[in-house]
């Protein structure tokens, strides 16, 4: 995307924004497999500076997705603020939810399956969310508190998205990886979505980062 906002971090603070993203995933994708017993394969953080208008255009162009999706957001507040999307691939919530249902026999659970496919997705997203920014907030010396996390589209089609869900004229962040589990076909994109204020703070808080290894 031609438009994407330059210069807001030097190539040091984004090497260290990605080493502590790097981090942060790792310990994600090691909550995540105490809750499933699977392996997750996380791709290497992509690192993006935008303004809030530019976000829905962004969400398809980088997710490639001719089809519909499902978004799980979680919002969380400290020095380092904003949103987490989750985004998952209609069709993935059933894969996720015969990982977390390894034992059981789905067809005999006294359960409506659609909505426990959905408190699948937003019990991954708590788990993937809450641990990827719970050691930022360590790392960088912070401390969060979080909302609940919801699912806020179902069969979405990111084509037909019109709207930003942060502010038109802010500054966010997006923090993209990729995460694969390896024993099923599944991937997941998260975004970190965050303001111009925790950008002040963000910069500041990677040279003190730095600064703990010299």
């Amino acid at each position: 995307m031609s438009d994407i906002v330059p210069e807001l971090f030097t190539d040091e603070e984004k090497d260290i924004l990605q080493e502590v993203m790097n981090i942060a995933f790792g310990q994600a994708s090691a909550d995540l497999a105490e809750v499933i017993d699977i392996f997750v394969i996380l791709s290497v953080p992509e690192i993006h500076v935008l303004k809030g208008h530019q976000l829905p255009g962004y969400l398809c162009e980088e997710l490639q997705s001719s089809g519909t999706v499902n978004i799980i957001e979680q919002g969380f507040l400290g020095k380092f603020s904003g949103q987490a999307l989750l985004i998952f691939p209609t069709g993935a919530e059933k894969e996720l939810l015969t990982l977390f249902n390894q034992d059981q026999e789905l067809t005999t659970l006294d359960i409506d399956i659609d909505i426990l496919e959905q408190e699948t997705l937003v019990e991954v997203g708590n788990i993937l969310i809450g641990a990827c920014i719970g050691k930022i907030a360590e790392l960088l010396s912070d401390v969060v508190t979080y909302d609940p996390p919801r699912l806020i589209a179902k069969d979405y089609c990111l084509e037909d998205c019109q709207q930003s869900p942060v502010p038109a004229e802010s500054f966010a962040i997006s923090i993209r990886t990729v995460f694969r589990f390896d024993q099923q076909n599944v991937e997941g994109y998260l975004f970190l979505i965050t303001n111009q204020h925790s950008i002040d703070w963000l910069k500041k808080a990677l040279s003190t980062f730095l600064e703990s290894f010299e």
